[in-house]
């Protein structure tokens, strides 16, 4: 898959050149290694978000499902496990529903 960044032409300027970039997938993977790791995070945290629509939702919403799922994952680590039926009605908790 190839991507294609343009850069913005500046106009009247000496340097009225414009560029266009075709990026693979291998390219765009290495570029992002070479982020530093805060960078990464953000860029991570924003892809992911993009991916399941967390993006759509409000700050409240966002903080009560980061809650939700810390609590879920205290459950696991405290050894609290759950069958299919009570996993749902756990999941149905956490999620405010």
């Amino acid at each position: 898959m190839q991507f294609k960044a343009q850069i913005p032409r500046l106009p009247n300027s000496p340097l009225h050149v414009k560029f266009n970039t075709t990026m693979s997938v291998e390219q765009i993977e290495q570029a992002i290694e070479r982020l530093p790791d805060s960078e990464r995070d953000a860029l991570e945290s924003r892809l992911f978000a993009r991916r399941f629509g967390l993006d759509a939702l409000s700050a409240a919403e966002g903080t009560e499902l980061v809650a939700s799922l810390e609590e879920a994952e205290r459950d696991i680590d405290e050894g609290r496990t759950y069958n299919g039926d009570q996993l749902r009605q756990a999941v149905r908790s956490w999620v405010g529903k």
